[in-house]
């Protein structure tokens, strides 16, 4: 693997392989980067500390990857979760990003209000608004999920339900995840608020308690800065996507537009679903 490591690294930072694996020697024996470049030119082919530190954290990114990887690749195979093409998918991530929204509609959950619709025999009707949302009639469907022994009380419950099964679906797909956190970075804003109750003792964050900016823009003091307020318990920070474009995605994704002039039924639910 660490000859993987070594290619891999040698190809995106254009250095010499055998640099790159030189380099990772020393650092392996606990040489720092400052000692490797001023001192072990002579091993390394004269590689500057930048190019030293950039194949130290590239090093360790890829052992960490491959850890993790490892590491669900052993929990799904445990649980007898591990398809042929799943298995392909998460040999083929090659960020712990792509591999964590790749494990995320496997991941053990805590119990949520999905899970406890799911138990309450609400996933039947989850997936039936899901697949005919063109015509059919969600509270017609609904009816016969009414069970007041298992806390459905009535048709609405019973839809609400159904949406917190189609919410978590579609917060654990992986395409959803990428192409949103795209969107994100991309296009999206920096935005913090003061929590309630912590406005006298934050005081010192007082400017970023209504702020807003986007992603490309915000300076790093400003932004640590937000960080900071929000590690010390007096701010909360989100990077949001524009809402307008983040929907599109939803409805390019879960829609299903074969029959685009129907807005009634399930379809008409749907949409205020994702929307």
């Amino acid at each position: 693997m660490q000859d993987l490591f070594v290619a891999r690294i040698a190809s995106e930072l254009q250095v010499p392989p055998a640099k790159v694996a030189a380099t990772a020697r020393l650092l392996a024996e606990g040489a720092t980067v400052p000692f490797i470049s001023r001192y072990r030119k002579e091993v390394t082919g004269s590689l500057d500390e930048v190019a030293v530190t950039s194949i130290r954290d590239r090093m360790a990114q890829l052992v960490e990857l491959e850890q993790r990887r490892e590491a669900i690749v052993k929990s799904l195979s445990e649980r007898n979760l591990l398809s042929d093409a799943l298995k392909v998918s998460i040999g083929g991530a090659e960020t712990l990003a792509v591999l964590e929204d790749l494990y995320a509609p496997y991941r053990p959950k805590r119990r949520t209000r999905a899970t406890i619709a799911k138990e309450a025999g609400l996933e039947p009707l989850a997936l039936l608004i899901f697949d005919e949302q063109a015509t059919l009639d969600p509270l017609a469907a609904a009816v016969a999920f009414v069970d007041p022994a298992k806390q459905i009380l009535d048709v609405s419950a019973a839809l609400a339900g159904s949406r917190d099964i189609l919410a978590e679906r579609f917060s654990d797909d992986a395409t959803v995840r990428a192409r949103l956190r795209e969107l994100s970075w991309s296009s999206g804003s920096v935005r913090s608020r003061v929590l309630t109750g912590k406005e006298s003792e934050g005081a010192k964050f007082k400017d970023y308690f209504d702020w807003t900016e986007p992603v490309g823009k915000i300076p790093s003091h400003r932004l640590l800065a937000i960080r900071r307020g929000e590690e010390e318990g007096f701010l909360m920070m989100r990077i949001q996507p524009p809402e307008e474009e983040a929907i599109a995605i939803l409805f390019s994704l879960f829609l299903n537009d074969a029959n685009p002039t129907a807005r009634r039924g399930s379809y008409r639910y749907f949409v205020q679903l994702i929307s």
